[in-house]
């Protein structure tokens, strides 16, 4: 089963018993977390777009799983806010408007800073040296030859480093779920004329800050860029939503 074919149009399938049996080796709540991480990264990587309907019947039998399985993985989806029940459609990828997004930049702003404050404060700069490499040699290449998937694989991988090094449960937490929301949306960003030149430029000036240990500029510098994403979203605004 294609990944294409879940998001084709029509009415998610509901029914009060299971049409797949469950493998006795894969505990329910294992395959639903499976079927759930799936749909994220596929959600996160655009092979879903907002407005796209999950049809139950189809990703079971994809899966090999029981619905009540996807019923249990969509369950978590939506209280991540990446999809909601639409009348008479079912389970549909969530589409932000434009407020949501500006709400959730203001919010990942002041986090995301705070957790690049911490990140300084806790590491030395031998963790931060595999990403000097990156950023010095790889991502410039991204940006050179358009490859924006390489290069949002790349800023993704160097966020969470930041996050992780920060060691706060709840900043961790806070930050995932917020985000999720927007990670498909960031890589619409990232392809803006322009953008991905300059987004380097800021996260080079971050990664610097980290790598000496300055937990006030470190902090300075990635609201910045929370703030500089931020203004191309509105300026194509257009273009990305």
């Amino acid at each position: 089963m294609s990944e294409t074919l879940l998001s084709r149009g029509g009415a998610a399938e509901l029914s009060s018993h299971d049409d797949a049996a469950t493998p006795a080796s894969a505990p329910r709540v294992a395959r639903a977390h499976d079927i759930e991480v799936e749909l994220r990264r596929r959600i996160a990587r655009q092979i879903l777009l907002p407005g796209a309907v999950l049809r139950e019947g189809e990703i079971a039998e994809e899966f090999g799983v029981s619905r009540t399985q996807v019923r249990d993985a969509f369950l978590v989806l939506a209280l991540r806010g990446l999809i909601e029940r639409v009348p008479n459609k079912g389970a549909v990828v969530s589409r932000l408007d434009f407020a949501q997004i500006v709400e959730i930049f203001a919010v990942r702003e002041p986090l995301e800073g705070m957790c690049a404050r911490l990140a300084a404060q806790n590491t030395t700069p031998e963790v931060w040296q595999p990403f000097v490499e990156r950023f010095e040699h790889a991502m410039p290449g991204f940006v050179e030859t358009g490859d924006f998937d390489a290069f949002a694989d790349g800023y993704q991988a160097f966020r969470l480093k930041i996050i992780e090094s920060a060691n706060n449960r709840t900043l961790r937490d806070m930050l995932d779920s917020i985000g999720e929301k927007i990670n498909a949306l960031s890589r619409r960003i990232i392809i803006l004329p322009g953008r991905g030149a300059q987004a380097l430029l800021e996260h080079r000036a971050v990664l610097d800050a980290l790598y000496r240990g300055d937990a006030e500029a470190a902090e300075t510098l990635r609201k910045a860029n929370m703030r500089s994403g931020l203004e191309w979203f509105v300026r194509y605004r257009n273009f990305v939503l």
